[in-house]
Protein backbone atom coordinates (compact mmCIF):
# COMPACT_ATOMS: atom_id res chain seq x y z
CA UNK A 1 0.00 0.00 0.00
CA UNK A 2 1.40 3.11 -0.69
CA UNK A 3 1.76 6.41 1.64
CA UNK A 4 -0.76 8.38 -0.59
CA UNK A 5 -3.33 6.06 0.03
CA UNK A 6 -3.63 5.90 3.86
CA UNK A 7 -5.54 8.02 5.71
CA UNK A 8 -4.10 10.90 7.74
CA UNK A 9 -4.23 9.15 11.58
CA UNK A 10 -2.78 5.82 9.91
CA UNK A 11 0.37 7.23 7.83
CA UNK A 12 3.36 6.01 8.60
CA UNK A 13 6.66 8.58 8.55
CA UNK A 14 7.77 9.85 5.10
CA UNK A 15 11.04 9.00 5.05
CA UNK A 16 12.13 12.04 2.07
CA UNK A 17 10.38 14.97 3.93
CA UNK A 18 11.31 16.90 7.27
CA UNK A 19 9.52 18.91 8.91
CA UNK A 20 10.02 22.04 10.34
CA UNK A 21 8.64 25.95 11.08
CA UNK A 22 9.73 29.71 11.37
CA UNK A 23 9.33 32.41 13.02
CA UNK A 24 6.83 33.60 10.79
CA UNK A 25 4.18 30.94 12.23
CA UNK A 26 5.04 33.06 15.79
CA UNK A 27 3.82 36.24 13.80
CA UNK A 28 7.66 37.78 13.18
CA UNK A 29 7.78 39.74 9.68
CA UNK A 30 10.46 41.98 10.72
CA UNK A 31 13.88 42.19 12.69
CA UNK A 32 12.48 44.66 15.39
CA UNK A 33 9.07 45.03 15.79
CA UNK A 34 7.08 46.31 18.92
CA UNK A 35 4.20 43.40 17.41
CA UNK A 36 6.25 40.60 17.66
CA UNK A 37 7.22 38.06 20.47
CA UNK A 38 11.16 37.93 22.57
CA UNK A 39 13.70 35.59 19.63
CA UNK A 40 13.82 33.46 23.11
CA UNK A 41 10.50 32.92 23.65
CA UNK A 42 9.73 32.16 19.77
CA UNK A 43 12.58 29.69 20.48
CA UNK A 44 11.20 28.05 23.85
CA UNK A 45 7.97 27.77 21.98
CA UNK A 46 9.19 26.16 18.95
CA UNK A 47 10.96 23.62 21.09
CA UNK A 48 7.71 23.01 23.59
CA UNK A 49 5.52 22.51 20.40
CA UNK A 50 7.64 19.52 19.14
CA UNK A 51 9.98 21.02 16.61
CA UNK A 52 13.46 20.40 16.30
CA UNK A 53 14.24 22.50 12.63
CA UNK A 54 13.70 26.20 12.31
CA UNK A 55 14.41 28.47 9.71
CA UNK A 56 16.02 31.38 10.83
CA UNK A 57 13.61 33.96 9.72
CA UNK A 58 14.62 37.83 8.88
CA UNK A 59 18.07 38.46 9.24
CA UNK A 60 18.68 40.32 12.75
CA UNK A 61 15.53 38.74 14.78
CA UNK A 62 17.54 35.97 15.99
CA UNK A 63 21.12 36.54 16.93
CA UNK A 64 23.64 37.17 13.91
CA UNK A 65 26.75 36.27 15.80
CA UNK A 66 27.29 32.62 14.71
CA UNK A 67 28.68 31.88 17.96
CA UNK A 68 25.78 33.15 20.14
CA UNK A 69 23.00 31.47 17.60
CA UNK A 70 24.79 28.26 17.73
CA UNK A 71 24.48 28.50 21.58
CA UNK A 72 20.74 29.44 21.86
CA UNK A 73 19.86 26.60 19.43
CA UNK A 74 21.76 24.10 20.07
CA UNK A 75 21.24 24.04 23.84
CA UNK A 76 17.46 24.05 22.99
CA UNK A 77 18.07 20.82 20.82
CA UNK A 78 17.10 22.75 17.71
CA UNK A 79 18.69 22.90 14.33
CA UNK A 80 19.00 24.95 10.92
CA UNK A 81 17.26 24.41 8.19
CA UNK A 82 17.99 27.48 6.09
CA UNK A 83 18.31 30.94 6.03
CA UNK A 84 16.08 33.90 4.75
CA UNK A 85 16.84 36.41 3.56
CA UNK A 86 14.84 39.79 1.06
CA UNK A 87 16.19 41.31 -1.98
CA UNK A 88 15.18 42.92 -5.65
CA UNK A 89 16.36 40.84 -8.53
CA UNK A 90 14.85 43.14 -10.85
CA UNK A 91 16.68 46.59 -10.09
CA UNK A 92 20.21 46.30 -11.49
CA UNK A 93 21.37 49.76 -9.47
CA UNK A 94 20.84 47.59 -6.40
CA UNK A 95 22.91 44.76 -6.73
CA UNK A 96 25.71 45.42 -4.68
CA UNK A 97 23.22 46.33 -2.05
CA UNK A 98 21.32 43.05 -1.57
CA UNK A 99 24.29 41.10 -2.61
CA UNK A 100 26.27 42.24 0.40
CA UNK A 101 22.87 41.98 2.64
CA UNK A 102 22.59 38.18 1.08
CA UNK A 103 25.72 37.34 1.74
CA UNK A 104 25.25 38.33 5.79
CA UNK A 105 22.57 35.55 5.49
CA UNK A 106 24.29 32.84 3.83
CA UNK A 107 27.61 33.13 6.03
CA UNK A 108 25.38 33.04 8.97
CA UNK A 109 23.60 29.81 7.35
CA UNK A 110 26.17 28.29 6.14
CA UNK A 111 27.95 28.69 9.69
CA UNK A 112 24.46 27.26 11.75
CA UNK A 113 25.21 23.94 8.73
CA UNK A 114 22.55 24.38 6.84
CA UNK A 115 22.30 24.48 2.69
CA UNK A 116 19.59 26.78 1.37
CA UNK A 117 18.73 30.44 1.41
CA UNK A 118 15.04 31.37 0.92
CA UNK A 119 14.99 34.46 -0.63
CA UNK A 120 11.88 36.50 -0.81
CA UNK A 121 11.63 39.04 -3.59
CA UNK A 122 9.93 42.41 -2.39
CA UNK A 123 6.21 43.26 -2.37
CA UNK A 124 4.95 46.01 -5.13
CA UNK A 125 2.74 47.16 -2.12
CA UNK A 126 3.57 48.51 1.44
CA UNK A 127 3.11 45.68 3.75
CA UNK A 128 1.65 47.75 6.55
CA UNK A 129 -0.36 50.44 4.21
CA UNK A 130 -1.33 48.71 1.26
CA UNK A 131 -0.31 51.67 -0.87
CA UNK A 132 1.58 50.72 -4.37
CA UNK A 133 5.23 51.48 -4.44
CA UNK A 134 6.11 50.47 -7.92
CA UNK A 135 4.68 48.26 -10.61
CA UNK A 136 3.02 45.16 -10.23
CA UNK A 137 4.09 43.32 -13.49
CA UNK A 138 7.57 43.36 -15.30
CA UNK A 139 8.80 44.40 -18.64
CA UNK A 140 10.56 41.67 -21.09
CA UNK A 141 13.87 43.60 -20.46
CA UNK A 142 13.14 43.37 -16.42
CA UNK A 143 12.69 39.54 -16.61
CA UNK A 144 15.95 38.77 -18.67
CA UNK A 145 17.63 40.75 -16.17
CA UNK A 146 15.83 38.88 -13.04
CA UNK A 147 17.01 35.40 -14.78
CA UNK A 148 20.66 36.67 -15.06
CA UNK A 149 20.39 37.98 -11.60
CA UNK A 150 19.22 34.94 -10.08
CA UNK A 151 21.57 32.50 -11.97
CA UNK A 152 24.50 34.67 -10.84
CA UNK A 153 23.27 35.03 -6.84
CA UNK A 154 22.86 31.72 -7.05
CA UNK A 155 26.47 30.85 -8.48
CA UNK A 156 28.25 33.18 -5.99
CA UNK A 157 25.81 31.49 -2.68
CA UNK A 158 26.87 27.71 -4.42
CA UNK A 159 30.10 28.19 -5.07
CA UNK A 160 31.29 30.03 -1.69
CA UNK A 161 28.71 29.02 0.83
CA UNK A 162 27.57 25.86 -0.15
CA UNK A 163 24.43 27.46 0.23
CA UNK A 164 21.20 26.93 -2.47
CA UNK A 165 18.99 30.02 -3.58
CA UNK A 166 15.63 28.93 -3.43
CA UNK A 167 13.20 31.99 -4.66
CA UNK A 168 9.72 32.64 -2.77
CA UNK A 169 7.09 33.51 -5.06
CA UNK A 170 4.88 35.66 -2.57
CA UNK A 171 1.58 37.79 -2.81
CA UNK A 172 2.53 41.00 -4.29
CA UNK A 173 5.34 40.61 -5.49
CA UNK A 174 6.30 40.08 -9.06
CA UNK A 175 6.89 36.29 -8.13
CA UNK A 176 3.23 35.75 -7.08
CA UNK A 177 1.15 33.86 -10.45
CA UNK A 178 1.86 30.34 -11.72
CA UNK A 179 2.85 32.35 -15.23
CA UNK A 180 5.01 34.15 -13.22
CA UNK A 181 6.57 31.43 -11.18
CA UNK A 182 7.40 29.64 -14.79
CA UNK A 183 8.57 32.21 -16.05
CA UNK A 184 11.07 32.59 -13.39
CA UNK A 185 12.14 29.08 -14.06
CA UNK A 186 12.40 29.64 -17.42
CA UNK A 187 14.74 32.92 -17.59
CA UNK A 188 17.08 31.48 -14.61
CA UNK A 189 19.30 28.80 -14.35
CA UNK A 190 18.50 25.34 -13.17
CA UNK A 191 21.90 25.00 -11.69
CA UNK A 192 21.81 27.63 -9.48
CA UNK A 193 17.98 29.34 -9.02
CA UNK A 194 15.74 27.50 -7.81
CA UNK A 195 12.53 27.10 -5.82
CA UNK A 196 11.34 27.32 -2.35
CA UNK A 197 7.57 26.37 -3.00
CA UNK A 198 5.57 28.22 -0.82
CA UNK A 199 1.84 26.12 -1.31
CA UNK A 200 -0.02 29.06 0.40
CA UNK A 201 1.52 32.11 -1.80
CA UNK A 202 1.31 29.52 -5.04
CA UNK A 203 -2.25 29.16 -3.87
CA UNK A 204 -2.99 33.20 -3.13
CA UNK A 205 -1.28 34.14 -6.67
CA UNK A 206 -4.19 31.80 -8.00
CA UNK A 207 -1.68 29.04 -9.22
CA UNK A 208 -1.73 24.84 -9.26
CA UNK A 209 0.68 23.62 -6.07
CA UNK A 210 0.67 20.01 -7.55
CA UNK A 211 1.32 20.74 -11.08
CA UNK A 212 4.58 22.84 -9.88
CA UNK A 213 5.88 19.75 -7.66
CA UNK A 214 5.02 17.42 -10.48
CA UNK A 215 6.57 19.45 -13.42
CA UNK A 216 9.50 20.90 -12.12
CA UNK A 217 10.45 18.26 -9.46
CA UNK A 218 14.17 18.86 -9.26
CA UNK A 219 13.52 22.65 -9.13
CA UNK A 220 12.10 22.68 -5.90
CA UNK A 221 14.49 22.64 -3.75
CA UNK A 222 12.66 23.62 -0.29
CA UNK A 223 9.01 24.10 0.83
CA UNK A 224 6.97 26.25 3.14
CA UNK A 225 3.61 24.73 3.84
CA UNK A 226 0.89 26.85 4.35
CA UNK A 227 -2.79 27.24 3.89
CA UNK A 228 -5.23 30.10 2.36
CA UNK A 229 -9.15 30.27 3.42
CA UNK A 230 -10.75 30.45 0.55
CA UNK A 231 -13.43 33.30 1.44
CA UNK A 232 -11.16 35.74 2.48
CA UNK A 233 -8.60 34.90 -1.10
CA UNK A 234 -12.08 35.81 -2.94
CA UNK A 235 -11.97 38.77 -0.67
CA UNK A 236 -8.97 39.98 -2.01
CA UNK A 237 -9.32 39.24 -5.58
CA UNK A 238 -12.94 41.26 -5.64
CA UNK A 239 -11.95 44.04 -3.13
CA UNK A 240 -8.31 44.42 -4.44
CA UNK A 241 -7.12 43.88 -1.33
CA UNK A 242 -3.15 44.19 -0.36
CA UNK A 243 -1.54 40.95 1.33
CA UNK A 244 -0.98 42.95 4.47
CA UNK A 245 -5.03 42.99 5.01
CA UNK A 246 -5.50 40.10 4.09
CA UNK A 247 -3.58 38.64 6.85
CA UNK A 248 -5.28 41.07 8.67
CA UNK A 249 -8.04 39.10 7.56
CA UNK A 250 -7.55 35.70 8.29
CA UNK A 251 -6.02 34.67 5.43
CA UNK A 252 -3.49 32.74 6.37
CA UNK A 253 -5.06 29.35 8.50
CA UNK A 254 -3.95 26.69 10.18
CA UNK A 255 -4.23 22.71 8.73
CA UNK A 256 -6.35 21.37 7.70
CA UNK A 257 -8.64 24.42 6.72
CA UNK A 258 -8.18 26.38 3.83
CA UNK A 259 -6.13 25.85 0.18
CA UNK A 260 -4.59 24.29 -0.96
CA UNK A 261 -5.38 20.71 1.16
CA UNK A 262 -1.95 20.38 3.02
CA UNK A 263 -2.31 16.46 3.06
CA UNK A 264 -2.10 16.11 -0.79
CA UNK A 265 0.56 18.55 -1.06
CA UNK A 266 2.53 16.09 1.63
CA UNK A 267 0.70 12.85 -0.63
CA UNK A 268 2.11 14.30 -3.78
CA UNK A 269 6.07 15.54 -2.14
CA UNK A 270 6.15 11.70 -0.71
CA UNK A 271 5.80 10.05 -3.90
CA UNK A 272 9.49 12.04 -5.56
CA UNK A 273 12.45 10.24 -4.69
CA UNK A 274 14.01 13.36 -3.39
CA UNK A 275 14.69 14.62 0.32
CA UNK A 276 13.28 18.08 1.09
CA UNK A 277 12.57 20.40 4.12
CA UNK A 278 8.94 21.06 4.71
CA UNK A 279 8.79 24.57 6.85
CA UNK A 280 5.58 25.41 8.67
CA UNK A 281 4.58 28.76 8.08
CA UNK A 282 1.42 30.60 8.81
CA UNK A 283 1.51 33.94 8.41
CA UNK A 284 0.28 35.41 11.90
CA UNK A 285 1.59 39.15 11.76
CA UNK A 286 0.62 40.85 13.83
CA UNK A 287 -0.96 38.92 16.46
CA UNK A 288 -1.37 38.37 20.32
CA UNK A 289 1.93 36.83 22.37
CA UNK A 290 -0.36 33.63 23.63
CA UNK A 291 -1.44 33.31 19.94
CA UNK A 292 0.75 31.10 18.29
CA UNK A 293 2.31 28.26 20.53
CA UNK A 294 -1.61 26.62 20.56
CA UNK A 295 -1.64 27.07 16.96
CA UNK A 296 2.07 25.49 16.22
CA UNK A 297 1.16 22.46 18.65
CA UNK A 298 -2.09 21.63 16.90
CA UNK A 299 -0.20 22.20 13.28
CA UNK A 300 2.81 19.69 13.66
CA UNK A 301 0.18 16.97 15.35
CA UNK A 302 -1.44 17.59 12.32
CA UNK A 303 1.19 17.22 9.93
CA UNK A 304 2.47 14.48 11.99
CA UNK A 305 -0.72 12.77 11.33
CA UNK A 306 -0.12 13.03 7.56
CA UNK A 307 3.61 11.49 7.93
CA UNK A 308 6.07 14.33 8.51
CA UNK A 309 8.03 14.34 10.76
CA UNK A 310 10.98 16.61 11.85
CA UNK A 311 13.97 13.66 12.64
CA UNK A 312 15.83 13.36 10.00
CA UNK A 313 17.78 15.48 7.75
CA UNK A 314 16.95 15.88 4.32
CA UNK A 315 20.11 15.50 2.34
CA UNK A 316 20.69 18.13 -0.84
CA UNK A 317 19.27 17.65 -4.19
CA UNK A 318 21.75 16.85 -6.51
CA UNK A 319 23.08 19.75 -8.18
CA UNK A 320 23.33 19.65 -12.38
CA UNK A 321 27.01 19.32 -13.26
CA UNK A 322 29.24 21.90 -14.13
CA UNK A 323 29.58 23.32 -17.58
CA UNK A 324 33.51 22.23 -18.73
Amino acid sequence: MSTASLSPTARAVISNLCLGSAPDSWGVWFPEDEHQVPYTQFLDELVEAGYTWLEIGPYGYLPTDPRQLAEEVHSRGLQVSGGTTFGALHRPEQWDEMLASTRQVAELTAAMGAHHLVFIPPMYRDEKTGAYTEEPTLTAEQWAGYGRAASELGKILLSEYDVRLCLHPHADSHIQTQAEIERYLNESDARYANLCLDTGHVAYGGGDNIDLIRRYAERVEYVHIKQMDADVLEQVWKEGLSFGEAVKRGVCVEPPAGVPNPASIVDELSTQDLERFVIVEQDLYPCAPDVPLPIAIRTREYLASCGLSGTDRPRPIPRFAEDG
